[in-house]
């Protein structure tokens, strides 16, 4: 399973036939995700390039496995496709070849050959209350992740259920499920929520890891700002139905088919932190409101026990197109108060200066 030190990114991208200008191309893909100028491009081509594929080990406990299927719903040669080419994916029970005995040699030598620089990834949260409710090849959950976290470099937590706990942590939480966090407190953990997580988002955090060896900037969930910075809400094409009061009163009134807010049907937008209103889903085609489901606010913890999917959290005082107070409500109010204000001076001060100017002309010489 393990590779050679000499197998680069580089050999890898050769023998997968992607071309240099495919590789570029995705390189500036990336430095826009991030926010970087065009000239870091070079940068991050030689930064990967030149890298050995790092060593992932991939651990799934109590998850659907939505996840990996998340994960394997890639587009070659996009970032996906690229950046699976640059890590060494050396155990992951449901993607290996290898089972039984074979595929935890596989987990123990290349922990062993790679220690203090792997990658530990894990979905799906970890059982307390019964240790022994999830186990593999006979270890339980708790003790497969305590032993393999010691030597990772970092641990990423993929998915909600290993980020916050996720169903298996919904009341009553009969196993005693835990997050990845909650855990590991001696190496650094970020966590990618979602039910499952965008693709890209999963990806994304591997490549500025491998390309800078760095966790990128994270929020105060443990999340990178970069994919969870901003809610969907603030990204997506149906606010302006929201700031200006029209919602769907039903998922097959005249204002769902007009495309009118789906706040009033339960839509969690306004408090759920994730790219998909920007990144979508396969392949950037679509997303759940843009298919005209609400937001379950799935990247956020506790969200199986937010109560209805299809009941509003809360609604504006006033609908914006009658009062300035709704507007400032729905964080447009100020703006709009000010625009009205400065052209109310405008036309205060060109009436003035119209008047003086009809009264010059009527004076008398």
């Amino acid at each position: 399973m393990n590779r050679p030190a000499d197998n680069t990114l580089r050999i890898a991208l050769s023998d997968a036939g992607i071309s240099r200008r495919d590789f570029l191309g995705f390189c500036a893909t990336l430095a826009a995700a991030y926010a970087l100028p065009a000239s870091s491009v070079i940068v991050i081509a030689a930064a990967l390039e030149n890298a050995s594929r790092t060593s992932v080990i991939w651990l799934s406990f109590q998850e659907c496995t939505g996840c990996t299927e998340s994960l394997t719903r890639s587009h070659t040669p996009t970032i996906e496709g690229l950046i699976l080419e640059q890590v060494s994916l050396d155990y992951h029970h449901t993607l290996q070849a290898a089972s039984g005995e074979a595929a935890e040699r596989a987990r123990e030598e290349s922990m062993r050959a790679n220690a203090g620089k792997y990658l530990l990834v894990v979905d799906g949260s970890v059982p307390l209350g019964n240790p022994g409710y999830s186990t593999i090849a006979g270890v339980s959950n708790f003790d497969m992740l305590m032993e393999t976290a010691k030597g990772a470099a970092a641990v990423i937590a993929v998915g909600t259920c290993a980020a916050y706990g996720g169903l298996p942590a919904a009341q009553p939480n009969p196993t005693g499920a835990v997050p990845v966090s909650q855990l590991i407190k001696d190496k650094p953990v970020i966590n990618v929520p979602g039910c499952p997580p965008i693709p890209v988002v999963i990806t994304g955090v591997l490549a500025h890891f491998l390309t800078f060896g760095t966790l990128p900037e994270l929020d105060g969930r443990g999340r990178p700002t970069i994919f969870y910075g901003e809610s969907i809400h603030d990204r997506c094409y149906r606010r302006p139905s929201y700031d200006q009061g029209k919602f769907a009163e039903s998922f097959d009134d005249e204002g769902a088919r007009k495309g009118w807010c789906l706040f009033k049907l339960g839509c969690k937008g306004p408090v759920t932190h994730n790219a998909c209103a920007t990144t979508k889903w396969n392949n950037g085609v679509s997303f759940p409101i843009q298919s005209g489901h609400g937001c379950l606010g799935c990247a956020e913890p506790d969200f199986w026990d937010m109560g209805s999917f299809y009941k509003a959290l809360s609604m504006p005082a006033t609908p914006v197109r009658k009062a300035v107070a709704g507007a400032a409500a729905a964080g447009v109010g100020a703006g709009v108060a000010v625009a009205f204000a400065n052209r109310a001076k405008k036309a205060a001060a060109k009436a003035a200066h119209e008047t003086v100017k009809v009264e010059d002309l009527t004076k008398k010489p």
